[in-house]
């Protein structure tokens, strides 16, 4: 996931914190007026607000900053960084976004994380 749309991920699980609240009211002003409140990308941003849960509307999200070239605007970029270091050292808490494609994935989210691979075939 680009780093503006995790921005907007993050920020939506913590609006109540006024410092996150602020940052992320900042990237869509930003967002409005470089692509217009109308655009695709504003109404992704709105529409994934409704249902924050929501796969579906996070990966429209993500598909409108690409389709936008918004991953590619360094004011864009600098806001979404600066929301998502808010975000990390807020309450202490830390969030872990990861996506997974194709098979033979591993993830691993947390601390103190112990993984063995055995990649030998079994014996015909």
């Amino acid at each position: 996931m680009d780093p503006i749309s995790l921005a907007v991920v993050g920020a939506l699980a913590k609006l109540s914190e006024q410092a996150i609240k602020d940052a992320y009211e900042a990237l869509k002003a930003l967002i409005a007026r470089k692509f217009g409140k109308e655009s695709d990308l504003a109404q992704a941003v709105e529409n994934l607000e409704k249902k924050p849960e929501s796969v579906g509307r996070k990966e429209t999200l993500v598909e409108e900053v690409t389709a936008s070239n918004a991953d590619r605007d360094q004011e864009l970029l600098q806001a979404a960084k600066a929301l998502s270091a808010i975000i990390k050292t807020s309450s202490g808490s830390s969030q872990i976004i990861q996506t997974a494609t194709g098979d033979q994935n591993i993830q691993v989210a947390g601390n103190d994380n112990m993984i063995n691979v055995n990649n030998s075939k079994p014996k015909s």
